[in-house]
């Protein structure tokens, strides 16, 4: 069966996973990860893409993004993910590919699932057993959200502004969100669409979404069609 086109849609939140090929690591070190993190920004504001979160595990990372254009995803995600492989080819004295084929995204819905993505996101070193606390972590905006570093390329959802009316408000908010943690259904249901790239929502935004599209957006009925028998 031929793989769906990946969707984007402008507008709307994206979940996008980046893994490295046979699950090799993709930093090796911190310069590195700050290369990683400038080539972000960079072309995250030629592309006009709205970066809300980030996290970068040793192979592989999370972006939580809305472009504001149809195009400006993609073109974001060939235009880092080729610069980054050459940069780490030359100075690692490799060759060959880095990435396992393409990226992996797909569209949430902001009301239920915004904040919950940013959560699971700031939780992967916690579940990796890298650090004890998400604090710990350097390599995410979880820090930025909670007022303890400064990254002036992340763009805060009109969501995470409404967690209160002053910066110490909303940090502390999203700091109690990230204590409480997610449940296994909703860890589990952010993991699966981003990996098969169904959009994650209700059925009335899953509808209004599909207006803006021809691509499906959930999966079909397992099986074969069903045939009407010959008279």
């Amino acid at each position: 069966m031929a793989r769906l086109p990946r969707l984007t849609v402008a507008g709307y939140p994206h979940h996008v996973i980046q893994r490295g090929n046979d699950r090799q690591a993709i930093v090796r070190d911190d310069a590195d990860r700050e290369r990683l993190l400038a080539l972000w920004q960079a072309h995250a504001q030629t592309f006009q893409v709205a970066i809300h979160a980030y996290v970068i595990m040793d192979n592989h990372f999370h972006l939580l993004v809305t472009p504001e254009t149809d195009g400006g995803l993609p073109q974001m995600m060939q235009a880092v993910g080729r610069a980054y492989v050459r940069y780490f080819n030359l100075r690692h004295g490799r060759t060959g590919t880095l990435w396992e084929g393409r990226y992996r995204s797909n569209l949430i819905e902001s009301e239920r699932y915004l904040l919950a993505c940013m959560v699971y996101m700031d939780l992967n070193p916690v579940r990796a057993g890298m650090v004890q606390q998400p604090a710990d972590f350097k390599w995410s905006s979880h820090r930025h959200c909670i007022g303890q570093a400064s990254d002036k390329w992340v763009t805060p959802h009109a969501l995470f502004w409404g967690l209160g009316n002053t910066p110490f408000a909303r940090e502390a908010a999203y700091a109690e969100l990230v204590q409480t943690g997610l449940d296994a259904a909703t860890k589990a249901r952010l993991t699966q669409s981003a990996l098969s790239g169904w959009a994650l929502g209700s059925v009335d935004f899953v509808g209004e979404l599909q207006q803006a599209t021809t691509r499906r957006l959930v999966p079909g009925k397992a099986g074969r069609p069903f045939k009407k028998p010959l008279d």
